[in-house]
C-alpha cells in the first residue's frame, strides 16, 4: 500500500474508524487506502461549514475569494502531473484523458476567481425618494456530490462557483476516486487563503454521508452530478426542506449525421464519443443517426474504427481507451449488449477481460428498445437509419433524455433549421463535448435542471435579495 487517503474537515485531517482499499481497475492493484466516512464525518463538515459561514468574512469578502480560488489553481497547476498520474492509475482514464480532465480544471478555478471580483445586482428610484436594489447574496452552506468519472473536475465545477459567490461548502466524494480525493483535500489544506471550515472534503463509499447533505436544513444549496435515478430520489429528500438543487443528469446524446456529412471527419469524433472515458461520460455519444444515403457507409467505416480500438491499462501511452471504473460495471455493461441481442442486431461486440471492455455498436430500428431508452454509461453506441430531417428530430427527442447532441451536415442552414427543435441542452454542430467555462450548460427533461458553467452556474450559489430604501424629502 502506497498512501492512505484522510477528509479535511474544519481545518483538519480527520480519519474514519473505516478503511477502505482503493484498486487499480487495470490490474486490481492496491493502490493505498482512504478514510471511508459515514454520518459522523458528514455532520462534522456540515457543522463546521455552517459556523465558517456565519462567524467569517468569507461571504463578503470578494477580494478573499479570488485569492483563494487563484491559489488553488495554482497549487494544481504545479501538481498536475501527480494528479494525471493517479487519474490515470485509479481512475483508469489512459493519459491523455487525465491531462484533459486537469487542464479543463485549472482554468476553471481562474475564471470563478476573476467573477468573484464582479457583482450582478441592479438600482434604480422608482419614484422620487423611493430608491430599489437587487443584490446578489451567498445561498449559505453549498452541498457538492460529484463523481467518480471525472472527480476533479466535476467538483471544481461545482464548488468553484459555490466559493465564488461567498458560500461555504461541504465536498462530498465517491469511494472510486478514494486517492484522488485525497489530493483534491490536499489542495485545500494547501490554499492559505480558505478560513477554517469554509471548505470541507470527505468521501464515502457507502451511502450515509450524502443523504445528510440533502436532508440537513444546515445545507442551503445542493449541486450533484450523476445519474437521473438518484437526482429524482435527492429531489423528493430536499423537498421538506425546499433546498434549491442544481442537478446534472444522465444523457443519450445523439449524433445525427445527414448524407452531405464528411465522414472523413465524422467517424474518428464518433469513435472518441464512443470511447472517451470508456463511455462512462453523461455526454457519451451513445446513439448515431444515420440518414439513409450514407447509412451503409458509415456503419462499415463505424464498425471497422471500433474494432481498430486499442484497450489497455489506463498509465499505458499506447492505450486509446482504459477500463471500465471496475469488473462489476464491465460485467453489467456487456450483459446489455447480449440482452440487446433478442431485438437488436449487434454490429460490433466488445470483448471483456476483467475491467476491460471493447466498445460495441447495436443497429436498432425499435425506439422503445431498452438500449435507447436507458442510458448504459459505457462503450457501446447504438445505430439508427433516419430518412429526412423530421425523422431525424423525433428520433433525437425520443428519449427521456435531454443533455446533448450534435449534428454532422455541409449545410449551413439544416444546423440553425433543426436545433431548436432538438430537445437538449447543448447542440453542437460537426463537433462533440466541446465546452467553455463562460457558457452556461445543463440538461433539458429527465437529464437535470439548473445550469453549470457562466454567471449562471454562479447565481445557482446565491439568493437575490430585493432591497427598498426611502428617503424623505427635507
Amino acid at each position: 500500500m502506497t498512501q492512505h487517503a484522510r477528509n479535511y474537515i474544519n481545518g483538519e485531517w480527520t480519519d474514519s474508524p473505516r478503511r477502505t482499499e482503493s484498486l487499480n481497475p487495470s490490474t486490481g492493484e492496491v493502490l493505498g487506502t482512504f478514510a471511508d466516512a459515514g454520518a459522523d464525518e458528514a455532520r462534522a463538515a456540515i457543522a463546521a461549514a455552517r459556523a465558517a459561514f456565519e462567524t467569517t468574512d468569507w461571504a463578503r469578502d470578494r477580494n478573499l475569494r479570488a485569492k483563494a480560488l487563484f491559489e488553488m489553481a495554482d497549487h494544481l497547476e504545479a501538481r498536475r502531473e501527480e494528479f494525471i498520474t493517479l487519474l490515470a492509475r485509479e481512475n483508469g482514464k489512459i493519459l491523455g484523458e487525465a491531462a484533459f480532465e486537469i487542464d479543463l480544471t485549472i482554468p476553471k478555478l481562474r475564471y470563478y476567481a476573476s467573477l468573484a471580483l464582479s457583482d450582478h445586482g441592479s438600482a434604480g428610484e422608482v419614484r422620487p425618494g423611493l430608491y430599489s436594489m437587487t443584490l446578489r447574496e451567498a445561498a449559505g452552506v453549498a452541498g457538492v456530490i460529484a463523481p467518480w468519472n471525472s472527480p476533479v473536475v466535476l467538483a471544481v465545477r461545482s464548488f468553484a462557483p459555490a466559493l465564488a459567490a461567498g458560500c461555504t461548502v461541504v465536498l462530498k466524494l465517491p469511494g472510486q476516486t478514494g486517492l484522488v480525493n485525497g489530493l483534491i483535500g490536499e489542495l485545500v489544506a494547501q490554499t492559505e487563503n480558505l478560513p477554517a471550515g469554509v471548505m470541507n472534503v470527505f468521501t464515502e463509499s457507502g451511502n450515509e454521508g450524502a443523504p445528510l447533505l440533502i436532508s440537513s436544513p444546515d445545507v442551503d444549496v445542493v449541486s450533484y452530478t450523476g445519474s437521473t435515478v438518484v437526482g429524482r430520489t435527492i429531489m423528493a429528500n430536499a423537498a421538506p426542506t425546499l433546498k434549491p438543487l442544481s442537478l446534472e443528469l444522465g444523457g443519450k446524446s445523439p449524433m445525427l449525421v445527414f448524407d452531405d456529412a464528411d465522414l472523413d471527419a465524422v467517424v474518428p469524433v464518433l469513435t472518441k464519443a464512443i470511447t472517451t472515458f470508456t463511455g462512462q461520460f453523461c455526454m457519451t455519444g451513445s446513439r448515431i443517426l444515420a440518414q439513409r444515403g450514407i447509412a451503409d457507409e458509415l456503419r462499415r467505416r463505424m464498425i471497422a474504427s471500433l474494432e481498430a480500438v486499442k484497450v489497455g491499462p489506463g498509465d499505458d501511452p499506447a492505450s486509446e481507451m482504459g477500463p471500465m471504473i471496475d469488473e462489476r460495471n464491465a460485467q453489467r455493461v456487456e450483459n446489455v449488449v447480449t440482452e440487446a441481442a433478442a431485438s437488436a442486431k449487434i454490429l460490433v461486440k466488445g470483448a471483456r477481460d476483467r475491467a476491460f471492455l471493447a466498445p460495441s455498436l447495436v443497429e436498432v430500428e425499435d425506439l422503445n428498445a431498452p438500449i435507447v431508452q436507458q442510458e448504459v454509461f459505457g462503450p457501446v453506441a447504438t445505430f439508427e437509419v433516419f430518412d429526412t430531417e423530421a425523422d431525424a428530430v423525433t428520433r433525437a427527442n425520443a428519449t427521456e433524455f435531454g443533455l446533448a447532441a450534435s449534428i454532422w451536415t455541409r449545410d449551413v442552414d439544416r444546423p440553425l433549421r433543426i436545433q431548436r427543435e432538438i430537445k437538449a441542452g447543448t447542440v453542437w454542430t460537426n463537433t462533440w463535448a466541446v465546452v467553455h467555462d463562460m457558457f452556461e450548460e445543463g440538461g433539458f427533461k429527465q437529464s437535470g435542471m439548473g445550469r453549470l458553467n457562466g454567471v449562471r452556474g454562479l447565481e445557482e450559489f446565491q439568493e437575490t435579495k430585493h432591497f427598498v430604501h426611502a428617503a424623505p424629502r427635507a
